[in-house]
């Protein structure tokens, strides 16, 4: 007999040193349809995991990954990658415009990224 055991992943939103969560404040800011995918879309991440296929995940930059859902004429997009911790971080959400990734954008969820992980290296060390 073969078990096959389904491990969900984690997602958390990235949180400001105010606790602002800008990816919860973006979600809030759509439409209830184009949340709706967005929110789809999270869950099958922790479902998945790293094995989320293209075209609902793909590689953005370096250790950067974008969800990617579309509703009428917007690419919804979130910025997201996974900590040290193994818990996948949604860190920038923006509806895109262009086929090319903004650089704006990317220099957000970068800087979060860079900040979460300062976060999680101090905590480490005060354990």
């Amino acid at each position: 007999m073969v078990y096959h055991i389904s491990v969900e992943w984690v997602v958390d939103f990235y949180q400001e040193s105010d606790g602002r969560a800008p990816v919860e404040e973006f979600l809030d800011s759509l439409r209830p349809v184009g949340r709706a995918k967005v929110l789809a879309l999270v869950q099958a991440l922790k479902m998945h995991g790293p094995d989320l296929p293209f075209p609902y995940s793909s590689q953005a930059a370096s250790k950067i990954r974008e969800l990617r859902t579309q509703h009428g004429k917007d690419k919804i997009r979130i910025l997201y990658f996974a900590d040290t911790r193994r818990i996948f971080i949604l860190l920038h959400g923006f509806v895109k415009r262009s086929a090319k990734l903004p650089p704006s954008d990317l220099a957000k969820a970068e800087a979060r990224m860079e900040r979460h992980n300062q976060q999680i290296s101090k905590r480490g060390k005060t354990s």
